[in-house]
């Protein structure tokens, strides 16, 4: 069943899930959403046709449901498994990685933020097949922690109203998990049912990369919401957490899946269509010295950003093992800080090198090669990496913990 664009304020068919049982089974069921729809992502990017049917394939696989703790029936995977589950997919199409992030993202503050009925309604809504999408952001404001948006108390329940964009995930979701100040300028997280009168979906994003995520426009006029979907988000930083590490580990393993891709096209291109050129004296492009030379550098580089990732990972896992402090957070944060800092800077040089090293044929419409580059560009426009750097050498250098928020 494929969802229609014309009913944007209505909610999405729900759908039957499969809850996954371990690690093994979510990895299989990646590798075959992959398989499906690695066929069609160029033309989705070419023709800016939303991937309802693979986000569909998503849900009824059990993947987005692979990070509900297993307390509350979920198969709770290692972040080790979550990483590559997010590099697989994204390396077949980063648009389909994306989208599903922040419901991952969500889990996180759930398992952080809500009371145990909270979590016991959301995470067995997540396990029956909805999906969550995102309403965090704003435009216009001073800078992305600021809001504009407010939730009032209006007897037994709540009304929000505010203007949010950059909202992945909205257009497909059940639930649209809306950020926005209460009386006391503190953060709250609405879950919002979509079909919500007020709720308006706006497909308007334009985004040169990433065109198929629907990252566009949410608008909330006086939308009620039930009190028990109303979540403290502010009590976040009250204490020390993983959240931030675990939404940037999968930031980083999307990355590292548009850096695969970038690789493998041009290694295809250059077997299959690509000219020697003529001082090389060779008969194939394949066999030209600085080719197969520059090949190899950007293979090592992507292995390296891949070691950083699982290792990333693993320390998340063994942070998450026990009680978490100020040391072991900073500690999880850094080691993803590290991978997310290679996988950005291998995203954008494989999807540039590969023109150099495709030649001329490789820019023609037809290939669309440079989507590698516009999603790897929009992508990791996210959050700078330029403040990695500076949280990793603070850190190694002075002992300075990284900043506790989402981007870190």
């Amino acid at each position: 069943m494929v969802w229609s664009t014309s009913d944007l304020d209505s909610s999405p068919p729900l759908l039957p899930a499969k809850v996954l049982r371990n690690d093994a089974e979510a990895l299989q069921a990646a590798r075959e959403l992959a398989d499906a729809a690695r066929q069609q992502a160029s033309r989705r990017d070419q023709q800016r046709k939303l991937p309802w049917a693979e986000i569909e394939q998503f849900t009824r696989s059990g993947l987005g449901s692979i990070s509900i703790p297993k307390a509350f029936g979920g198969p709770e995977v290692s972040f080790q498994t979550i990483a590559e589950v997010f590099r697989v997919i994204s390396a077949a199409d980063p648009a389909l990685g994306q989208i599903p992030q922040n419901q991952f993202g969500m889990i996180q503050l759930l398992r952080l933020t809500a009371t145990e009925a909270q979590q016991a309604v959301l995470f067995r809504s997540v396990l029956d097949g909805w999906r969550i999408g995102n309403a965090g952001p704003e435009r216009g404001t001073k800078d992305t922690l600021t809001l504009k948006a407010r939730i009032v108390r209006d007897g037994e329940q709540y009304r929000i109203s505010g203007e949010k964009f950059y909202s992945t995930g909205a257009l497909f979701a059940h639930w649209v998990a809306v950020k926005a100040l209460d009386e006391e300028g503190r953060q709250r997280l609405a879950f919002v049912r979509r079909g919500s009168p007020g709720l308006r979906i706006v497909d308007d994003w334009s985004g040169f990369g990433q065109r198929t995520t629907a990252s566009g426009t949410v608008l909330l006029d006086q939308v009620p919401v039930d009190a028990e979907l109303v979540v403290d988000n502010w009590r976040q930083r009250e204490v020390p957490n993983t959240q931030g590490a675990a939404s940037q580990l999968i930031q980083a393993a999307i990355d590292a899946g548009i850096a695969e891709a970038a690789i493998d096209d041009a290694i295809a291109f250059v077997r299959e269509k690509s000219r020697p050129w003529i001082e090389a004296k060779v008969d194939r492009a394949s066999d030209d010295p600085y080719v197969i030379a520059d090949i190899g550098r950007l293979k090592l580089e992507l292995h390296a950003a891949e070691v950083l990732l699982r290792k990333a990972a693993q320390v998340l896992d063994e942070v998450n093992a026990g009680p978490v402090d100020e040391a072991s957070a900073a500690r999880a944060s850094i080691a993803v800080a590290e991978a997310k800092v290679l996988t950005t800077e291998v995203a954008l040089q494989a999807s540039e090198k590969l023109f150099e090293l495709a030649g001329s044929r490789a820019t023609l419409a037809e290939f669309n090669l440079d989507r590698h580059w516009r999603n790897a560009r929009v992508h990791t426009l996210h959050d700078p990496v330029r403040w990695k750097y500076h949280a990793v050498g603070a850190w190694h250098l002075n002992g300075t913990r990284p900043a506790r928020h989402s981007w870190i």
